[in-house]
Order: C-alpha cells, then sequence, then structure tokens
C-alpha cells in the first residue's frame, strides 16, 4: 500500500504551483485528474504515467486513485487551483473511506479567487464570499439564496463557472438576482484563462457584467460597497486611515 496525494497545482503554470504540491508529484508514480488538468502538467512530466477522464467522471478517478495506490504505486490525483475548493479533496476521502484506505495527503495550491483576485489587483482584500453557479450538483435555487445573502451581507463576491454552452445565460441570470439588491453600477471584473496563454481581464460595472460573454474559464468578482476601479485594477480597501 502507498500513498495518494491531492494536488492542488494553481492556475495552471509550473510558475504558479507551491514548492510542496512540485514535491508530491515529483514522488508519485501516476497522475490522475480530468484530461483538460493533465494536459497542463503533461510536459513538464513526460516520464510519468497518467490516467485520465472527462467531465463528471470524478468518482470514476478516486476509485482508479485508491486501486493504484493498494497495488503499491503512489498516486497524485491533480486538481486545477486548490484541491479543497471545488475540487477532489472531498470525494477521495468519501471513496477512500468507503474501502478502507486512509495514507491521503492533501496539497493546497492557489484557488482562482486569489490568482484572478491578484491579475485584477486587490479585489478580495475584505470579507469575501465564493459562489459557484454550476447546478450540476447544487439546485438553482440554493444558488439563488446564496447570491440574495451574499449581496444583503456586502461581500465581496467570486463567481466560479459562471457559464457553459448548457448555461449560457447562468452569468446575466446572476446579475440580474443582485441587482435587486446592489446598484447597477457597481465595480465588477473578470478574468479569463488566469496566468495561461491568452489571460485576459477587464473591469466594468454590473450591469455591463450582465451582458459579457464569458466561459467555464473564466472567474468574475463583484466588489462591495467599498471597491474601487483605478483604471484596470480593482480594489477593495481593507479600511486603514490614509
Amino acid at each position: 500500500m502507498r500513498k495518494i496525494y491531492v494536488v492542488g497545482i494553481g492556475p495552471g503554470s509550473i510558475d504558479n504551483m507551491t514548492i510542496r504540491a512540485k514535491k508530491a508529484l515529483d514522488e508519485s508514480d501516476i497522475f490522475v485528474g480530468y484530461r483538460a488538468y493533465i494536459d497542463l502538467i503533461r510536459e513538464e512530466y513526460p516520464h510519468k504515467e497518467f490516467y485520465e477522464n472527462g467531465m463528471r467522471g470524478e468518482i470514476e478517478r478516486c476509485e482508479k486513485c485508491v486501486e493504484l495506490a493498494l497495488s503499491g504505486k503512489t498516486v497524485s490525483i491533480i486538481c486545477s487551483g486548490d484541491a479543497g475548493v471545488y475540487g477532489m479533496a472531498s470525494p477521495i476521502y468519501e471513496v477512500a473511506q468507503s474501502k478502507g484506505f486512509k495514507n491521503i495527503e492533501v496539497i493546497s495550491g492557489v484557488t482562482a479567487a486569489l490568482s484572478g483576485g491578484a491579475v485584477l489587483g486587490a479585489p478580495l482584500s475584505h470579507d469575501f464570499c465564493v459562489i459557484s453557479l454550476s447546478d450540476l450538483l447544487t439546485p438553482w435555487e440554493i444558488i439563488e439564496k446564496r447570491l440574495r445573502s451574499a449581496a444583503k451581507g456586502d461581500f465581496c463576491i467570486a463567481i466560479y463557472n459562471p457559464s457553459s454552452k448548457k448555461r449560457a445565460d447562468y452569468l446575466k441570470k446572476a446579475c440580474d438576482i443582485l441587482m435587486e439588491i446592489l446598484p447597477k453600477d457597481r465595480i465588477c471584473g473578470y478574468v479569463r484563462n488566469i496566468e495561461r496563454e491568452g489571460c485576459e481581464k477587464k473591469v466594468c460595472s454590473l450591469l455591463q457584467l450582465s451582458n459579457e460573454n464569458v466561459d467555464m474559464f473564466t472567474t468574475v468578482f463583484i466588489g462591495n460597497s467599498m471597491t474601487k476601479a483605478f483604471d484596470d485594477i480593482l480594489v477593495t480597501p481593507r479600511g486603514y486611515r490614509l
């Protein structure tokens, strides 16, 4: 019996990976993951073994990790961003528990709220929350409730999974919900392909954001009532007296 590392590789480039994550990958015999995430590190590890599959193959991946570890391999299951934020840490523990496997180590990474926030400046410098618009595992009614609660609490909001081919209008729906409470000129922004080729950012109002075309590789930021825009930079003050 060997070990399973649950590795958050950050936004995708080796430069943005933690030293601890790289050490875990170096020690592993095989990488398991969603193929788009495996592709981010494949060239750096040409001599490693890979097991990859597509969307909605999460449980199969976890089961494969346990199978491989029980056979004597050290396994890294790859997550973009952080393994514990919409990542594989939770399901791997659940699957491993059911099979009596306990030798698991979670390696934290830089989640998109942080790496995307750094590209935009400092949009999350005060209390904030992270909300995913994907309703594959969370009913839309609950997502709506969370959006309204975050708006009422004057949180800065980082939005994950804002749109996809099947959910093309979800960001607009979310913005419409937020505009029930927040002003239409609330400062917002988004970053696409964070720290990867083609990385781009934009600062806009909440109303403008509702009409933007974004995708699954985009992270959206909604400012709080104190957030400011300096050209293409977002800054949410900590509250220091200047």
